[in-house]
């Protein structure tokens, strides 16, 4: 039987992708922890915004991967929705079982790393410290109190963006591919 590579050279080349992509979603949602853990809540409108890049990156990548795994799949006679796992057993012998089995590792660390980080977000953007609206002497305590219900609205605001960011890093596509749940 001749086992054609085509597809897993397309598959390993979009693994590699998608976990380069994992690597940078993990640096931003630890950049955002080390920015809630320094009180720099006024960050949160630019990490929710590079968290959304990444994980509209992402998708695109998981469409990639169901592509190329199907077309794996297709070419290795085995099911079309076969998960990394299942495609591995099935990879001819050689250099494939092990260089597919380095990326069901590879992207099962990353996850983990990302779960980590997701629940560390989670606590701290669900947690934010009080905002005290201490008006300075000799200032007008009404407008005062309109700056702070403003800056508050604004930073519940960047709260709920950010956690919605979050939220979306559980990538439930690549946890059935890799049979993790």
């Amino acid at each position: 039987m001749n086992w054609g590579t085509v597809g897993a050279d397309e598959l390993s080349a979009t693994l590699w992708r998608e976990r380069r992509q994992l690597d940078f979603l993990l640096f931003l949602l630890e950049t955002q922890l080390l920015h809630l853990r320094a009180g720099n809540w006024h960050r949160l409108t630019f990490t929710a915004a590079e968290l959304e890049k990444v994980l509209e990156n992402l998708r695109f990548e998981s469409l990639a991967r169901g592509v190329e795994a199907s077309a794996l799949a297709a070419e290795w006679k085995a099911p079309d929705q076969s998960t990394l796992p299942s495609l591995i057993s099935l990879a001819p012998p050689g250099l494939w079982p092990e260089l597919l089995d380095d990326h069901r590792r590879g992207l099962t660390a990353l996850l983990a790393g990302i779960d980590l980080a997701v629940a560390r977000n989670v606590e701290l953007l669900k947690a934010p410290p009080d905002v005290a609206g201490i008006p300075s002497p000799g200032t007008d305590e009404a407008l005062v109190s309109d700056v702070a219900d403003l800056d508050l609205l604004a930073r519940d605001s960047n709260i709920q963006r950010a956690l919605a960011a979050v939220r979306s890093a559980t990538l439930p596509t690549l946890r059935d591919f890799l049979e993790l749940d």
